[in-house]
């Protein structure tokens, strides 16, 4: 099966990250050497450019990266991020992804939505501090970016709302959420909806010197086997000039990406726009446009969200695809969504960033590729060779620090050597 993309590890990674203040194993660790044939010249460091974009998620969510754990106190929630910041300044990154509205809720004083449980361990409670405003003023101390991730459209992870707090909106208005997969999510298909997740977005960027809002890959949700997604009744008052509900779905997001796209140039333009899409857009098979892939889904079809429309449109000013298999998958090649994405953003002056799936990067990992700490290496070096890639994400904290394998610090030592902007 292919991977859906964080869909997988964020349902089932909540466990304590690893002394966050830890820099993992030592950057100065050997990268590879060459063997009885000579270092094969695709496996040669490639010189790194004079600037790169080198960010990593830090995914808040389930306690998945930050906090370790619900309910620490403030000074322990502070010292954890702080952590996670130095980390990604030893590992010579430039740029850090964190996630700040989880699940409609807030990593900061949010005036629409209540405070996120996973501070606290109980949704609503302020945990004494700002971890949004901290995380900005640390990160531009160390010289790095904060991009602020959001998560559009996910209520909750069970579908009770009953166990949201009383003033939260999903339950003031209980016609906008959507049970689905044992969760609850706002309906895309309301412009209601669509209006008020924007306003809370924006609510942040107009409060912090934030570099960039990030979404990440949950449109409509991820298929779940023998349930459909109940929009029936939106359908029938706001789909009237669509003839297949999939174009009104996809029509849906792409008025979300459009809206979110102007509001926030009008409101601060220096602040860009980026979105990390699971990194299948459709297989060739289905789409002479599509990839030479053969995935088990894809986001235009799967998820209604026409990334490449995005791209061409001009309407982010980065995209992040998740290419989280390794060089030579069977399905889904990393070697070959690299260049599909190169020339999907060819011509336009959208960034491309390629996201990349550490996470997998374990010595226990069940494919060979990604028990091979010089997998990532290898990756850096041939995404370099097209001029279209600006840089990698990292997914995600916890594993930057950890580094079970060592794979990052072989990245470090084989592409970079020195500390480099982002771009």
């Amino acid at each position: 099966m292919a991977y859906m993309g964080r869909r997988g590890v964020l349902a089932t990674a909540a466990g304590v990250l690893a002394t966050a203040a830890a820099g993992g194993p030592a950057e100065a660790a050997q990268g590879p050497k060459p063997d009885g044939r000579g270092r094969a010249e695709r496996e040669a460091p490639a010189k790194a450019p004079v600037a790169e974009f080198r960010g990593m998620w830090i995914a808040s969510v389930q306690n998945v990266d930050w906090p370790s754990e619900s309910g620490l106190s403030a000074g322990e929630q502070r010292a954890e991020l702080l952590g996670l910041l130095d980390t990604a300044v030893r590992r010579r990154l430039n740029a850090v992804v964190l996630q700040v509205r989880p699940t409609a809720d807030a990593m900061w004083p949010a005036a629409r939505e209540p405070w996120s449980q996973w501070l606290t361990g109980e949704q609503g409670v302020d945990p004494g501090w700002d971890p949004l405003g901290t995380a900005v003023a640390e990160a531009h101390a160390r010289g790095l970016e904060l991009h602020a991730w959001f998560n559009p459209y996910r209520v909750a992870n069970h579908t009770d709302l009953d166990r949201l707090v009383p003033e939260h909106p999903a339950r003031r208005n209980p016609g906008w959420a959507v049970p689905y997969g044992g969760k609850l999510y706002y309906n895309p298909g309301l412009p209601e909806v669509r209006r008020f997740v924007q306003e809370v977005m924006l609510d942040a960027v107009s409060r912090y010197a934030v570099d960039a809002v990030h979404w990440d890959d949950y449109f409509y949700p991820y298929p779940v086997e023998g349930q459909e997604f109940d929009d029936d009744e939106a359908y029938e008052l706001h789909g009237g000039s669509f003839a297949d509900r999939g174009d009104w779905r996809r029509h849906n997001t792409d008025t979300l990406v459009r809206e979110m796209s102007e509001r926030l140039r009008a409101l601060r333009p220096s602040v860009r726009f980026g979105i990390s899409p699971f990194a299948v857009w459709r297989n060739k098979d289905r789409d002479p446009l599509g990839s030479p892939t053969r995935a088990g889904l894809g986001t235009y079809d799967d998820l209604y969200a026409d990334t490449r429309k995005w791209v061409r449109e001009g309407w982010i000013d980065h995209i992040v695809p998740q290419a989280y298999w390794h060089i030579g998958h069977p399905t889904a090649d990393y070697a070959a969504l690299v260049p599909w994405w190169a020339r999907a953003v060819a011509g336009t002056r959208v960034q491309l960033y390629v996201g990349e799936g550490l996470y997998r990067c374990d010595p226990g990992s069940p494919t060979a590729a990604w028990r091979d700490p010089k997998e990532l290496s290898r990756h850096v070096t041939f995404a370099r060779k097209y001029a279209e890639v600006r840089g990698h994400v990292y997914f995600s904290a916890k594993h930057v620090v950890a580094d079970p394998n060592g794979a990052m610090a072989t990245v470090v030592a084989d592409h970079y050597p020195t500390a480099a902007p982002p771009r």
